[in-house]
């Protein structure tokens, strides 16, 4: 007690402000449940596992720690396992992780020796007590970075509901017997509670569904919303409302006056049918959740060093799937396992490690590697693996040699010819080649034939087509590969040889081949109206593939270069909102002044554009400011400088680069794209005709043969990247291994043709 109180000076009560760590190692995958517990810093309340905590009083000197410890509580035999009600994971109603309880322990503990006193105690020093009070009370600074759980978006509170218009036509809806107005359908039916009428719903892909009748009366009066029969009940939150303009299941708080306007007793219905969430949960449950995550298979549990999952923290699963394929490349394993230890990693650290990405990722590649925490028995994916590689590369910065992100880079080279015949010539970078999916490509289209038969006679008979009868359109992965490297027209092109606009044809090809090739299938597209859509394809992908055809040539003998443009005004920063695309993007129900911006700080490009910036910034701080004094009229929002300085050492220009950017929302691909379609807009155009093999500006990247085996691919569970399941399969060691978060098992039947990402590992010799 009286060293305790020799080293008070060390200790901190903690402010509402600071960070606390309190449940897991800044430097380990160390917990309270571990052996030897957790010890929590009373100077920096930051935590560490049992080897860390002494590294730590080595290079900070604070002495004094609150040691967690946790153990199991026994589990009852005879506990229920429930059922999933909700496409979910780890929420209430959703898919059961059956956690263990534990039962928790504290003790304040000092170092060197290791001195150790109970906690809670009335002996213990005032100032100790109300330190630990805090830390225990707080919620732990983990916790608040945890993401939210994996699931689709609540309901929003419809903009018809509440103003709805219900039109007194005598209509009275019996309590059953419903049929469709326009055909002989008696389920997925919806009423529409404007006029009363009874429609069939959407026609599915597959057949299934209704005729869409429901629909078609929507576009020919616009009455917005409709109601599921079959799903209303005394508890109206279950009920199934749709909103056409709106294109989304929506709340409908006056949904009981609306349903006894057409004389709905709702208390007296019960439920018939499954909501539309309910038969997602039903489809992804019964196809792709069993295929991918390869359930009612014998898989063999594996564990020990590289075995190792990852804990779903709610809808992680994405970032999992990544985080398992790229620390399995050698690259990784050497830049943050093989060459740094965690001890070395935490010495070079500042004084706080959680905010040191090679700290943290020294951390992620021991957890992944040295089978630590692996033992017997024990959730957009694309855009998080750009996001991380990019910050490995601003994380390595200066030191190229280190940075292990450059064995997936590669130099694209693209070609355009006007009419002219003359050229020009631009490179970029990238990490990913993503690929379109030409479903007129199919190699079973016979089947697809007998299948579209199929349903048709089954949408005669009203019948709904079984799982099993379902035909998928097969796509060779070569096919996709062609559609990269395809001719393809450029409107609106200005031809400095012509001195007019005309139409361009743009070619492309790889000038490098990375070290590893990462390959995107673009299945989710949009449809008429801008509504996301999956694709239901499968992909057939061969286990090794040659790319070398597709290596760019650079300038040809004869080819002739397009004259440089001459310099011009860049248009001023201030537009005014074209109420074309306002209009469109309000039609879909986004909000009038979030559509202006839009539009303005894309500069009017188009509705594609100006949703990307969107959708980026819905949640601005500043996005429900007025736009200015003059309510259409605004400056354009500053770009990215590193975006910028990308640009740059492509060869643009930099007022051409920001011009681009503010363009195209920030998308560099997209602004390549525009200040080619744009060339008016430069006063140079980049005309890098070096040969093949010769990099950009910047660190060279690698480059080999053309030969790549699968090493890896990441698929997807769901109907949108924003909700769903990210399952990764890992060849290794000679065998397929599945990796669905915290479950390592050896794969029986790896789903290689229904791949949302594709790993290919380069064949030297």
């Amino acid at each position: 007690m009286e060293l305790l109180r020799s080293h008070l000076s060390r200790v901190r009560i903690p402010e509402p402000t600071n960070r606390i760590y309190k449940t897991e190692c800044c430097i380990s995958f160390d917990t309270p449940r571990s052996e030897g517990g957790l010890y929590v810093d009373l100077s920096s309340f930051i935590a560490f596992g049992k080897e860390g905590v002494g590294w730590n009083y080595e290079k900070s000197g604070n002495p004094v720690y609150l040691h967690i410890q946790q153990r199991p509580k026994p589990v009852p035999e005879d506990r229920p396992l429930k059922k999933p009600t909700l496409l979910a994971i780890g929420v209430d109603g959703g898919f059961d992780h059956e956690e263990t309880e534990y039962e928790e322990t504290y003790s304040i503990v000092m170092l060197p020796d290791y001195m150790s006193l109970p906690f809670p105690s009335v002996e213990l020093p005032e100032k100790v007590r109300l330190a630990v009070d805090a830390i225990l009370i707080a919620e732990g600074a983990e916790r608040k970075e945890q993401l939210t759980s994996w699931t689709a978006e609540k309901k929003k509170v419809s903009a018809y509901a509440m103003n709805l218009q219900q039109i007194n036509n005598g209509v009275v809806v019996p309590p059953y017997g419903w049929k469709c107005c326009k055909c002989d359908k008696s389920d997925n039916l919806w009423l529409n509670l404007t006029d009363g009428m009874i429609l069939c719903g959407r026609r599915n892909w597959d057949g299934s569904g209704g005729n869409n009748h429901a629909t078609e009366h929507y576009e020919e009066t616009r009455y917005p919303l409709a109601v599921k029969l079959g799903t209303i009940t005394a508890d109206l939150e279950g009920a199934d409302v749709f909103s056409y303009p709106e294109d989304d299941t929506v709340e409908d708080p006056l949904l009981a006056e609306h349903l006894e306007f057409f004389g709905i007793d709702f208390s007296s219905l019960h439920k018939t049918e499954m909501t539309t969430a309910e038969k997602e949960l039903d489809q992804n449950m019964n196809f792709d959740w069993n295929r991918i995550q390869e359930s009612g298979q014998q898989v063999e549990p594996l564990f020990g060093p590289g075995y190792t999952g990852l804990v779903n923290l709610g809808n992680s699963c994405y970032m999992a799937s990544i985080m398992q394929v790229v620390f399995t490349t050698r690259a990784f394993i050497s830049r943050y396992y093989e060459h740094q230890s965690l001890k070395m990693a935490f010495v070079m650290a500042p004084s706080d490690p959680t905010v040191d990405l090679n700290a943290q990722l020294t951390k992620l590649a021991h957890g992944l590697l040295s089978g630590k925490y692996s033992f017997p028995v024990q959730e957009d994916a694309l855009e998080f693996f750009l996001h991380f590689l990019d910050q490995v590369e601003r994380g390595n910065a200066g030191k190229p040699e280190l940075d292990p992100s450059r064995s997936f880079k590669f130099i694209i080279e693209e070609r355009l010819q006007c009419p002219s015949g003359k050229v020009a010539y631009n490179k970029r970078s990238d990490y990913i080649l993503s690929l379109t999916i030409p479903l007129h490509k199919a190699t079973n289209r016979e089947q697809l034939e007998a299948f579209d038969k199929l349903k048709a006679e089954k949408n005669l008979e009203g019948k709904d087509i079984a799982s099993g009868e379902i035909v998928r359109p097969r796509v060779p992965l070569e096919a996709c590969l062609d559609c990269f490297s395809a001719p393809e027209e450029v409107h609106d092109f200005y031809s400095s040889a012509l001195n007019v606009k005309t139409t361009a044809i743009k070619t492309a090809g790889l000038s490098t081949f990375p070290d590893y090739l990462v390959l995107h299938m673009q299945k989710f597209v949009l449809e008429e109206g801008w509504v996301p859509k999956k694709l239901d394809v499968y992909i057939d992908v061969p286990d090794v593939i040659d790319i070398t055809h597709m290596r760019s040539k650079g300038l040809q003998p004869g080819e002739e270069l397009l004259p440089e443009i001459g310099s011009c005004e860049v248009e001023p920063t201030h537009f005014v909102a074209s109420e074309d695309i306002v209009s469109k993007l309000a039609a879909m129900g986004f909000n009038y002044l979030h559509c202006q911006k839009a539009a303005i700080n894309t500069a009017n490009a188009g509705v594609e554009e100006a949703m990307t910036w969107l959708l980026s910034h819905m949640n601005d701080s500043d996005i429900d400011d007025p736009i200015s004094q003059n309510p259409h009229t605004m400056e354009l929002q500053s770009v990215d400088e590193t975006s910028v300085e990308t640009l740059i050492s492509f060869g643009f220009q930099e007022e051409v680069a920001k011009k681009a950017l503010k363009a195209s929302g920030g998308d560099i691909e997209k602004a390549t794209d525009w200040i080619f379609n744009h060339p008016e807009a430069s006063s140079s155009v980049d005309t890098d005709l070096t040969s093949s093999g010769v990099q950009v500006d910047g660190p060279a990247v690698p480059d080999g043969s053309g030969r790549y085996k699968l090493m890896a691919l990441v698929s997807h569970i769901g109907t949108s990247t924003h909700c769903g399941h990210y399952v990764a399969h890992v060849y290794k060691d000679g065998r397929w291994v599945i990796f669905n978060d915290d479950k390592v098992g050896a794969s029986i039947d790896p789903p290689k043709d229904m791949g949302y990402l594709y790993f290919f590992e380069r064949i030297d010799g």
